[in-house]
């Protein structure tokens, strides 16, 4: 016969007395301690200062301002085309090498009108064409290289407003011209919260320039810092910038 096993009988369930809850720790509240007291430090005598030199931010004119062959401004293979050329140096004598040298300038004949075209653009791409190589806009922007040196290849300028050859003396009916054949020229660089305005005179025009009303109101000097020196090859010219310091080129105030 096969065994039977009984069912087991399920045991009850053992009571647990519940536990009795401890009463919360009381914990005395910590007194404050009183706050250090620091003994007040003397006041040192304030440090007097030297001041120090303006600085502004950048300069950015590596970026958009200069433009291809900006200082080509002559027509090409204009025969009386001149190449004026210098550097641009600070208060030290160091060369400034981010600087933009902007020329204006009469044509020969004295015409202030000039010709738009300094900064063509293809209209279909939008790319830069440069110069239509014909028209005198008597305009050009030159950046300064790492030694501070800039060139423009231009036109020598005629008396501003006057058609004709340069000179005081003038025929029956025709006025005499205020100012002797310059070139306009306009500074940015570092440093300058401002860009500097200045001439270039050219030593050919001698009497002219004796007469010039700007030229005229100068120190020799003074003088000499405004007027290109010939060099060679012939049609040659340089003219340096010195911003500052011994030697400072002549800066004009427009009113």
């Amino acid at each position: 016969m096969s065994e039977r096993l009984a069912p087991v009988k399920s045991a009850p369930a053992e009571k647990l007395a519940p536990a009795e809850s401890t009463p919360a720790e009381q914990l005395a509240p910590a007194e404050n301690a009183p706050a250090e007291q620091l003994a007040p430090t003397e006041n040192a005598p304030a440090e007097k200062l030297a001041p120090t030199p303006s600085h502004t931010v950048g300069p950015f004119y590596g970026y958009a301002l200069p433009f291809p062959d900006g200082g080509v401004m002559a027509p090409a293979g204009h025969p009386g085309a001149i190449t004026l050329h210098g550097y641009v140096r600070d208060g030290e004598g160091a060369p400034v090498p981010d600087a933009l040298v902007e020329l204006w300038q009469a044509g020969p004949d004295g015409s202030l009108a000039g010709a738009g075209g300094s900064m063509r653009r293809d209209p279909v791409t939008g790319g830069f064409l440069g110069r239509n190589g014909v028209d005198f806009t008597g305009f050009g922007r030159i950046a300064t290289d790492a030694d501070g040196h800039w060139t423009a290849r231009t036109l020598p300028p005629g008396q501003p407003g006057r058609p004709g050859p340069p000179g005081p003396s003038e025929s029956p009916g025709r006025p005499a011209a205020p100012a002797a054949p310059y070139i306009s020229v306009c500074v940015h660089a570092r440093g300058l919260l401002h860009h500097l305005f200045t001439r270039v005179y050219f030593p050919e025009n001698a009497e002219a320039n004796a007469v010039d009303p700007l030229l005229a109101s100068l120190d020799p000097a003074r003088r000499e810092t405004l007027v290109a020196t010939a060099a060679s090859p012939p049609g040659t010219y340089r003219f340096d910038i010195r911003l500052q310091g011994e030697g400072e080129t002549v800066f004009l105030e427009f009113r």
